[in-house]
C-alpha cells in the first residue's frame, strides 16, 4: 500500500485534522542513509510530521523545512517538505546506538538531548517565516505540540510513531495532527482532551491495522468527522547532477584548480538521499565556462 495523508474536519469545522501512514517513506529514508533503529525512529517521526505540515501550505512552490540542532549523540537532522505531500531529509549522525529507554522504547529523546527546533516556511515572500523553540522532550511529537502552541498560537495534539523490526527494517510508521480553530467551544475542547488522553499510541493503532482514516475516526468519530482530501506522500529527493554542479561552482577557483590538478574524477553525494554523482576532470573544467566566482581565495 502506498503512503498517504488524509485531511479532515470535525465538530462543524471547529477541529481540523491530518493523519498519515508513512512506512514506505521511512523505510526509503532508512535505506538511503543506513540509519540505526533509534535514528530511523527519530528521522521517521520528523519526516511524517513535516509531510503533514507541508500539506497545510497553500502555494505549489511553498516549502517547509524543520531543522533540529541538538547536543545529544544524533547532533541534529533536517527535513524539507513541499505542499504536494512529498518530503526528504537527513540525519547528521546516522548510526547512533542507544539502549532502550525506561519504557522499553527506542530512546529518541536520549538521542537528541537538549537542543533547538526551527520551523522555516518559504512561501515566496522576501523573507521566510521562522519559528523556533527549545526542545521540550526530544520525542518530537511533544516538541511539535509545543511549537504549534507557542509559535503559531494553534492548540494542537501531535502523535507520531515508528516501529522497527528486529532486522532494523521499518514495520510501521505514521501519525496525526489535531488542531483547534480559534472559535472552538470549550465543551468540544474538554471532550477532545479527554479522548486524546484515552487513545492508544500511534504504533499500537497502526499495528492493529488501522488506516489514517480509521485513526481519525477513533479520535474524532464522535465529533462528526469529515474526510476532505487524500494526498499521496513519500520520500522523494529532487537532486540532479546539474544541481550538484551548481554547488561545486561555488568553490573558490583555488580549490577547483587543486581538484582538477589531481587528475582524478570526484564523487559528490547529495545530503538528502545519499545519491552519488561522478564528475570527471573534463566535467570540472567545464565549470569554468561562464562561472561567476563567489569567492577567490
Amino acid at each position: 500500500m502506498n503512503d498517504y495523508i488524509v485531511r479532515a474536519t470535525a465538530a462543524n469545522s471547529q477541529i481540523r485534522a491530518f493523519a498519515i501512514t508513512s512506512k514506505n517513506m521511512v523505510e526509503d529514508a532508512r535505506q538511503d542513509h543506513g540509519t540505526s533503529p533509534v535514528i530511523t525512529a527519530a528521522l521517521g517521526r520528523l519526516l511524517s510530521a513535516a509531510a503533514m505540515m507541508g500539506t497545510m501550505m497553500k502555494g505549489k512552490k511553498d516549502l517547509l523545512t524543520i531543522q533540529i540542532q541538538c547536543g545529544g549523540p544524533a547532533q541534529g537532522m533536517t527535513v524539507t517538505a513541499g505542499s504536494d505531500g512529498y518530503v526528504k531529509g537527513f540525519p547528521k549522525v546516522a548510526d547512533v546506538m542507544l539502549p532502550l529507554n525506561s519504557k522499553g522504547k527506542l530512546d529518541v529523546g536520549g538521542a537528541l538531548g537538549l537542543g533547538v527546533m526551527s520551523v522555516i516556511k518559504d512561501m515566496g515572500l522576501k523573507e521566510p517565516y521562522v519559528g523556533q523553540i527549545a526542545l521540550q522532550t526530544g520525542e518530537i511529537a511533544e516538541d511539535l505540540t509545543y511549537y504549534f502552541a507557542t509559535s503559531e498560537q494553534i492548540p494542537s495534539a501531535v502523535g507520531l510513531g515508528v516501529l522497527v523490526n528486529p532486522d532494523q527494517t521499518v514495520k510501521q510508521a505514521g501519525g496525526f495532527i489535531i488542531q483547534l480553530m480559534p472559535f472552538t467551544q470549550d465543551e468540544i475542547i474538554d471532550k477532545l482532551e479527554k479522548k486524546i488522553a484515552e487513545i492508544a499510541s500511534v504504533t499500537e493503532m497502526l499495528e492493529q491495522g488501522n488506516t489514517p482514516e480509521q485513526i481519525l475516526e477513533i479520535i474524532l468519530g464522535e465529533f462528526g468527522l469529515e474526510i476532505t482530501d487524500t494526498v499521496e506522500t513519500g520520500f522523494r529527493c529532487d537532486c540532479s547532477k546539474e544541481r550538484v554542479s551548481r554547488a561545486l561552482a561555488t568553490l573558490s577557483r583555488k580549490d577547483l584548480d587543486e581538484i582538477i590538478k589531481d587528475g582524478e574524477s570526484i564523487e559528490v553525494k547529495c545530503q538528502f538521499c545519499n545519491r552519488a554523482y561522478e564528475f570527471t576532470v573534463e566535467d570540472l573544467k567545464k565549470l569554468y565556462g561562464g562561472k561567476i566566482w563567489i569567492r577567490d581565495l
